[in-house]
This record gives C-alpha cells, sequence and structure tokens, in this order.
C-alpha cells in the first residue's frame, strides 16, 4: 500500500511540474511497480531500497532478457524518483549514486527517400472525405515534421491558413510555431472546405482532423492508415509512426538547413536528440560521394 501511494504521489508531482505525457507517466509508473514487486521478494519497499537491492534488479532483469533500452529507461526512472526522495528530505543517500547508466547505440530513425515520400503523399484518393483528411494529415506531417500525437490532436484555433502557421502544443506543454508551407496549406484548405464536414455530419468538434465518427482520431488510427498507404504506394521498408517526421528533418538537413532550425522546429529541448539526424544525411552525402566521385 505504501509502495502504491508513493508512486502515485511522485506521478502526480511530475504532472504538475513537467507537465509530462500520459504514456510517460504511465511509463514511470510501470518502472518503479515492478521494481516494488521485486523488492517484496527481499522484504524491502520504495522507499528503503539501496544500491544492492538495485543491482540484484538489474541482475534479474539481464536473466529475464531484458532489453537494454528497456533497463535505461527503468534506471531513469528509478534515478527521478530517489532524486525526489531526497529533496524531499525523506532519504539522505541516493541508492543510485554508484548506478552507471548503461551504453546504448544509439539507432538511426527508419527513414523515406524523397522519391518515397512523394508516392506516400500521392496515395490517398481524394474524392473521398476520409482519404481527402488524410491526404492533408501526410501532407502536413511531412510539411512540420509534428509528432502523431501532436497531429491528431490538433485544434481548429491552433492552424493559421492566412499565416501558414501551425502552433503546436508539444511535450511538456511547451508550444512553437511552425510553418506547414505552400502545398500543405493548400491541401489543408481543400480539406477544410470540400471533406470535413462531411466527417463530422451532424457532431460539433473543435478537432481539425476528426475521425470517421466525428470525434478526435487516435494515434493507433492514423498509424494504421499511414501503413495502408505504404502498401498502396509500394513501400515494403519498415515503418514507425514518426518516419514522416524523420524524413522532414533528414531531407531538411540533406538541402543544407540549420541544425539548429531543424531542433526548433521539432520542438527538441536538447540539440543532441537531434543531432542523430545529422547521421543519416552523413550517410547519404558519404554514399553520393562514393557513387559520383571518379576516384
Amino acid at each position: 500500500m505504501e509502495n502504491d501511494q508513493i508512486i502515485e504521489r511522485f506521478c502526480d508531482d511530475l504532472w504538475a511540474q513537467r507537465g509530462l505525457s500520459d504514456n510517460t507517466l504511465a511509463a514511470y509508473r510501470s518502472d518503479l511497480a515492478r521494481f516494488a514487486e521485486f523488492l517484496a521478494t527481499r522484504d524491502s519497499v520504495l522507499r528503503d531500497a539501496d544500491s544492492d537491492d538495485i543491482r540484484a534488479y538489474l541482475a534479474h532483469r539481464k536473466a529475464q532478457g531484458a532489453a537494454k533500452t528497456s533497463t535505461a529507461r527503468c534506471l531513469t526512472s528509478l534515478r527521478r524518483f530517489y532524486a525526489d526522495l531526497i529533496h524531499r528530505g525523506e532519504r539522505e543517500q541516493d541508492p543510485m549514486a554508484l548506478i552507471a547508466q548503461p551504453k546504448l547505440n544509439r539507432k538511426l530513425p527508419d527513414t523515406l527517400t524523397e522519391a518515397e515520400v512523394e508516392a506516400l503523399l500521392e496515395a490517398p484518393d481524394i474524392d473521398e472525405p476520409i482519404q481527402l483528411r488524410d491526404k492533408a494529415m501526410l501532407e502536413l506531417l511531412y510539411a512540420t515534421g509534428l509528432r502523431v500525437s501532436e497531429l491528431t490532436g490538433l485544434q481548429m484555433e491552433q492552424v493559421s491558413l492566412r499565416q501558414g502557421v501551425v502552433r503546436v502544443v508539444g511535450k511538456g506543454g511547451k508550444e512553437r510555431l511552425v510553418p506547414m508551407g505552400e502545398q500543405a496549406q493548400a491541401e489543408l484548405e481543400n480539406y477544410l472546405k470540400q471533406g470535413r464536414a462531411l466527417l463530422l455530419g451532424l457532431n460539433r468538434s473543435d478537432v481539425l482532423f476528426p475521425s470517421q465518427r466525428g470525434v478526435q482520431m487516435t494515434r493507433q488510427t492514423f498509424w494504421h492508415r499511414v501503413k495502408y498507404y505504404a502498401q498502396v504506394s509500394g513501400i515494403t521498408k519498415p515503418l514507425s509512426p514518426h518516419t514522416l517526421r524523420h524524413a522532414f528533418a533528414t531531407h531538411l538537413l540533406n538541402h543544407g538547413a540549420d541544425l539548429r532550425v531543424v531542433q526548433l522546429l521539432l520542438g527538441h529541448s536538447d540539440l543532441s536528440t537531434t543531432q542523430i539526424y545529422t547521421h543519416v544525411a552523413q550517410a547519404r552525402l558519404t554514399a553520393l560521394h562514393r557513387e559520383h566521385h571518379p576516384r
């Protein structure tokens, strides 16, 4: 019971102080609950765990075949949790002080070539209201690099066709203005004139891209739509929900955009998060050099 209460208090504080998403809070809650279950086998609780408990838990996770990325996230959760207890004056010693964070090989994000993106964007049949909506969503996603959750959560008031910008509320409640480009702007205007009202029917909603039932679309639904259009356009490489976001960043860098500008457009708080895209761009430049350089 004590573990449950202290976990919920911690998650409530994170939500209040940092504005973290429900998915992120659920991950913290899950990590701490699993550690608490392990501690119970050692007759201990979260508040009293020491470094030996944590090392034993890491050994247990390794024996269970836990992925390095999952363990790294778990350690981040524990690190923040015990830092919070120390800040509250409920602990003096930090059990995480001597626990090293595992080194991870940074995986290059899956992306699409410009030709593949073009094929994907041309896949929807704009004679149907749903596909007219999807066309506008795909164009806007590639033009702005939004996260899928940011795209599906857009409200009418967040888009200015006159100024050609989208006001995005990202992680931690941070706002940013992102230009949408002429093509996305034209497709969005076409959708608003001919498709949105048909999708809403008699429903009233401020959601920019409603589902067929006239309510906000889920991330999962849009992801299924992306996979459908990938199949239609003949794209066989593995895709992720963020594929167009990755393509947006990579193609900007390939065409000479400044890394810090891309950072602002993506809504990354740390430049190091954006720097992974430079590896993608450099890999493409290396391939071009090998292909075209006479020596």
